[in-house]
């Protein structure tokens, strides 16, 4: 058997191999289904917050003051009672919910791209570059970032904007990392050489062949880390460091709720129920995403 009929059967058996592997939902558990169906539950929530929300998220009535939820001595005019201002829970819940996933949304998106950026320029440009930028990584890297996130609050003061350049600059190291290591590895490959030789552009070799095949890798390491992007804006929230009243967040609920767990506990535990579940989902799902796009890891 020559050798080009040989490579043109394993091509036909790899495809036919191809062909009869399930597809990702197919080859999804039932609960990694559940928990695809929660956080598509929660994303529409956050998209259709405003809309679904039977009060305003600020609307206050102190007669209406701690009322319990349905099932525990409340009614269905506020289905999971109200705090301590007699706001619906019901309503901010839905208002939190969408400020909390675009923050941790837009603080990874962030994150990803820089850290993508320079461990992929590190990667490419060796040397003294590659030295210098990884000294900034470690520097990065060996800085609690809580107390650098206080101290830029103390300095800076407490805005939005100060808050949105905190959540871009959480765990950008780790991608550097990443990235470069990806990077470095593809270009070690036989098709780059090959490309190279044929007088491809290193910009032209990283943009078209590079990160196509990075960009698996690090969407599951996105995943991984938008759980740890919501905790930190919960705790932020919670410290009151985050987002800021009027406007409220899944962390500035549990952080006001604290103060009434002893006669009023829904106030904090339902958007601390929200966090975890939340959490938990995206990463059970980020773990079965890292499964089933490598096995062998």
């Amino acid at each position: 058997m020559s050798g080009l009929e040989y490579a043109r059967r394993r091509a036909d058996a790899d495809e036919q191999v191809r062909l009869r592997k399930p597809g990702i939902i197919a080859s999804m558990p039932l609960s990694m289904r559940l928990c695809a169906l929660f956080l598509l539950a929660v994303i529409l929530m956050g998209l259709f917050g405003p809309v679904l929300a039977p009060f305003g998220y600020d609307d206050q009535n102190l007669a209406l003051r701690l009322r319990p939820p349905v099932g525990l001595g409340g009614d269905w005019s506020h289905i999971l009672g109200t705090d301590e201002l007699g706001r619906d829970i019901l309503s901010r819940l839905l208002y939190s919910i969408r400020i909390s996933l675009l923050s941790a949304l837009c603080g990874t998106l962030a994150a990803a791209v820089i850290g993508t950026t320079i461990g992929s320029i590190a990667a490419l440009r060796k040397g003294l570059v590659d030295d210098v930028l990884m000294m900034v990584v470690d520097i990065q890297a060996s800085i609690p970032f809580f107390i650098l996130a206080i101290a830029s609050f103390a300095f800076f003061g407490n805005s939005l904007v100060v808050f949105a350049v905190i959540m871009s600059l959480n765990g950008w190291d780790v991608y550097a990392r990443v990235s470069r290591g990806l990077a470095l590895g593809e270009s070690a490959k036989d098709y780059v050489t090959a490309v190279r030789l044929l007088g491809a552009s290193p910009l032209r070799i990283y943009l078209k062949h590079l990160l196509p095949n990075m960009l698996g890798i690090l969407f599951v390491k996105m995943t991984l880390n938008f759980p740890g992007s919501i905790l930190l804006e919960s705790g932020l929230s919670f410290l009151g460091l985050g987002v800021q009243a009027p406007l409220s967040s899944l962390g500035l609920m549990v952080g006001t709720g604290r103060e009434y767990l002893l006669f009023a506990w829904w106030v904090a535990v339902i958007p601390g129920c929200v966090i975890f579940l939340t959490t938990l989902s995206v990463s059970l799902l980020g773990d079965w995403l890292r499964d089933h796009i490598d096995p062998k890891t």
